[in-house]
């Protein structure tokens, strides 16, 4: 492994030119351009504190519409990059066939471009947030942590999903669909103190706030999120912990399993 990250290492310039490219033709021959990054968001923000702001009013929770976006983005940037990175190996069929480089350049480029849309998008709620006066506070800087454990599980996530589209091509029809029920399954849309520490399924009584830590790694990671960016502080640190132990182990596994196959993507693509 130590080999390939080296050989990875050497291909850095790759990666960066691909994050590049990236980050431009997403907003080519668009007129508003980078500003979306923005938008897209903003757009969001607005249609979901509607809904549970006013159509369903959350007194209990003051200035929604921040705690929302403090999720939604890195929920946004976690989607983008995963979706994104699932067809990196078959939609770039051409390259793969006639260029000899780490195929793990290419998904991995997903996810750095996408977390440069993500950075972009930052200011927009740092001033929405202090418009609506909620300040930052020092735990801002801890800020890098979520985002770095976030990196490293999102890149283990593309390695291993990006690989099974190669031999499945309907991995990314599953995706579609499991997407949607993670979305609703991470504290996006609620805090994560919003749940019951107790609930009944089958018969069986169990604490939807521990299971969800403990099986869902988003849910810890935006969780941190809405920790620093909203609440001005850091609980759950126990989980997040972990949360890094995990996405470390997945990151490990999903770059065993590309290099695994990787010498097969040729033939098959």
């Amino acid at each position: 492994m130590l080999n390939w990250l080296r050989e990875l290492w050497a291909y850095r310039d790759l990666i960066y030119n691909l994050v590049s490219r990236d980050v431009k033709v997403r907003y080519k021959n668009s007129l508003l351009g980078i500003v979306w990054s923005w938008l897209n968001p903003l757009l969001m923000m607005l249609i979901f504190s509607f809904v549970f702001g006013v159509l369903f009013e959350r007194e209990d929770i003051p200035n929604y519409h921040v705690l929302f976006l403090s999720a939604l983005l890195p929920w946004n940037f976690f989607v983008g990059a995963v979706m994104g990175g699932i067809p990196s190996i078959v939609g770039n069929a051409n390259l793969v066939k006639k260029v000899y480089f780490p195929r793990e350049v290419l998904p991995i480029s997903v996810v750095l471009s996408n977390l440069v849309n993500f950075l972009i998008a930052l200011p927009v709620f740092f001033i929405l947030a202090m418009v609506s006066g909620v300040m930052p506070t020092r735990h801002l800087l801890f800020l890098p942590l979520p985002v770095l454990i976030q990196v490293i599980f999102a890149i283990g996530m593309v390695l291993i999903l990006s690989t099974l589209e190669v031999f499945y091509r309907d991995t990314h029809m599953v995706m579609d669909v499991g997407i949607q029920a993670w979305f609703f399954l991470t504290p996006v849309i609620y805090p994560m103190k919003s749940l019951p520490t107790e609930a009944s399924l089958l018969g069986v009584t169990f604490n939807p706030q521990l299971w969800l830590f403990r099986l869902n790694p988003m849910a810890s990671i935006v969780n941190t999120y809405q920790d620093i960016l909203y609440y001005g502080n850091l609980t759950a640190l126990d989980f997040l912990a972990r949360t890094a132990v995990t996405a470390v182990i997945i990151l490990i596994f999903g770059y065993w399993f590309f290099r695994r196959f990787s010498g097969k993507f040729g033939e098959i693509v």
